[in-house]
């Protein structure tokens, strides 16, 4: 791939925590021409809107981080809007971006792919061995798609129309941008903002979901976005040797999981809460293990840097910059 830092670059979900994160690391590296577009500009899901977008910008690569995202709670609640929304932005986006010859896109997609049961850790050519799990499922039958649109567009047009579309997978991401919301948020998000408004209020006991006991693995969000970045730099010769047409996704990972009692407890000493903490074992917990085994990427050169605790201090500082309200005591 042409490293020309003035090459047009359209990253899609650029508020979002991952799209965000993929334009501080490409500022970082020097690209300036860096295309956005917020919801209220361009709908992602709206084929004519896609449409005029990409005749008019005709960007030379596209980072397709945009999705509806949400944790347990909100994917349980609404997923019709999470397989329409997620299946309507890939699919226009895929679609429009070889209609206007872009040769080069990176989709994002989600660990929850890979079946609930997959032997651990979960390496690429376990997706579609198995049933998914029923909490995410509209959500991770959407992020296949999204693999599969790549693969088909590639595996039909790669050599007459030169196109390189590719895919990773990124474990669990916390970090600077996400979202707090008190219902429809991930964990570690949910979790701080619980901490620390049960430490602002002074309550004596934070109450968690589920037994505690399954484990997850999570990836500071620059990270995933430096891994996005290494990925698209490849050549396609490496890319190539390191993956299969019709399995070309790569996982991206820390490297090793925690319990979510761990979690918990780590979140905890990142806020300062020192109250009690509690399980409500009426509340689901999910799949039992989802870690991801990363051995492609590492072996194409890439490691994780930031660990957990490193994380959850500077996810932290970035709640406390995002919501002072909150510092008062109100709920944002």
């Amino acid at each position: 791939m042409s490293t020309e830092l003035n090459q047009k670059i359209y990253v899609a979900g650029h508020r979002g925590m991952a799209g965000s994160a993929i334009v501080r690391n490409l500022q970082a590296k020097g690209f300036t021409n860096i295309v956005t577009r917020t919801h209220a500009q361009l709908d992602l899901t709206n084929q004519a809107q896609v449409k005029a977008f990409f005749e008019q910008e005709k960007p030379d690569q596209v980072y397709l981080a945009a999705a509806k995202v949400g944790g347990i709670y909100a994917n349980n609640t609404f997923p019709a809007e999470f397989i329409y929304q997620n299946l309507m932005m890939e699919a226009n986006v895929i679609h429009q971006a070889f209609e206007t010859g872009v040769k080069r896109l990176l989709f994002l997609g989600s660990s929850c792919i890979y079946p609930k049961l997959a032997p651990q850790p979960m390496a690429e050519n376990a997706l579609l061995t198995g049933t998914l799990e029923s909490t995410n499922e509209p959500y991770a039958i959407a992020k296949i798609a999204g693999i599969k649109l790549c693969e088909s567009y590639n595996r039909q047009y790669g050599q007459s129309h030169g196109i390189d579309y590719r895919s990773v997978m990124p474990t669990n991401l916390y970090g600077p941008g996400d979202n707090y919301h008190p219902e429809n948020s991930h964990v570690i998000p949910a979790l701080i903002r619980r901490f620390h408004e049960a430490k602002v209020s002074n309550a004596p006991e934070v109450l968690i979901w589920g037994t505690g006991t399954p484990k997850r693995e999570f990836l500071y969000v620059d990270d995933m976005a430096a891994a996005s970045v290494f990925v698209m730099g490849l050549s396609k010769d490496i890319y190539d040797q390191h993956t299969e047409p019709m399995q070309s996704h790569i996982n991206v990972g820390f490297g090793a999981d925690v319990t979510i009692a761990e979690l918990a407890n780590a979140v905890a000493n990142a806020t300062g809460y020192a109250g009690r903490i509690g399980f409500d074992i009426s509340k689901p917990d999910g799949s039992p293990r989802k870690w991801i085994n990363s051995s492609r990427i590492n072996r194409l050169g890439w490691q994780a840097k930031v660990d957990l605790e490193a994380g959850l201090k500077l996810a932290y500082a970035d709640f406390l910059k995002t919501h002072s309200d909150t510092l008062l005591g109100r709920a944002s």
